[in-house]
């Protein structure tokens, strides 16, 4: 039997030589020899052929579930995309019913995730959605937003025009990424953004938009924006309120939600 290896290239792409071009740029002789002996091909990894709206960047995980399934699978973004298109979204037992038990409990409805455009854990349509479904359940003014800035999947310095879309008198809190979304068990990172998020401990700022430019004029881009109470804001009540994590994606909202959970 002839052995046969699928052996994955992290960041290896094809595209024209040019000075950006590191590939390109450097030497591989072992790659050069397997393509000028070996017929070759290239693959699509991003937008539809990979599940995702057209245009939109792959990403390791939508990668390796398309290897792995032989097929295209919608991904978890476009699903979301296409519940909201044909109205499905706003009838999901698990969201109305969050709203229905907050109402019930005089309690909020508290809307965690990454605010972003960037389309690998969360999209900022996807949040609108929320808001929509709050206005249906005449939740509005008890629904509020824990802000989660990105700087990776998208520009460092994005944030400012991203908050700037939400409702102002809306967020309650602003955090970057690197402490509400780590995944590698950093649990003292976690724990900055939930203390936030349950208890208001964190740096005071007078909106979000406040907040983010005061972390750029420390030198702070989006991902590492230290936790920010926005003031005069109500805290989580795991007791009467309901929690929605609106990232699509799981693996960087596990261990916040597993906080939450235990809080």
């Amino acid at each position: 039997m002839t052995p046969v290896a699928l052996v994955i290239l992290d960041g290896w792409g094809l595209a024209p030589p040019g000075p950006g071009n590191a590939v390109a740029l450097a030497d591989t002789p072992v790659f050069d020899a397997l393509e000028a002996r070996y017929p070759h091909t290239m693959l699509k990894a991003s937008g539809e052929a990979v599940g995702l709206p057209p245009g939109q960047m792959g990403n390791s995980e939508v990668g390796h579930l398309t290897i792995g399934a032989g097929r295209i699978l919608f991904q978890d973004l476009m699903r979301v995309n296409r519940s909201i298109g044909n109205g499905s979204f706003f009838e999901s037992e698990a969201l109305v019913s969050a709203f229905a038990r907050a109402r019930e409990r005089s309690g909020a409805v508290h809307l965690l995730g990454l605010v972003s455009y960037g389309g690998v854990h969360s999209q900022i349509d996807h949040l609108r959605a929320l808001l929509t479904l709050a206005e249906r359940a005449e939740m509005v003014d008890r629904t509020w937003i824990h802000a989660f800035t990105d700087g990776r999947d998208v520009s460092p310095h994005a944030a400012v025009s991203d908050l700037a879309e939400l409702p102002a008198d809306r967020v309650a809190t602003v955090t970057g990424r690197y402490y509400a979304m780590d995944r590698d068990l950093r649990w003292e990172r976690t724990a900055r953004a939930l203390g936030v998020i349950l208890r208001g401990e964190g740096v005071h700022a007078g909106s979000a938009i406040e907040a983010v430019q005061e972390s750029y004029e420390r030198g702070i881009t989006d991902e590492f924006v230290e936790p920010v109470v926005i003031d005069d804001r109500p805290r989580l009540d795991p007791e009467q309120d309901a929690a929605i994590f609106f990232n699509c994606r799981p693996d960087r909202a596990r261990q916040l939600s597993e906080r939450l959970i235990e809080a």
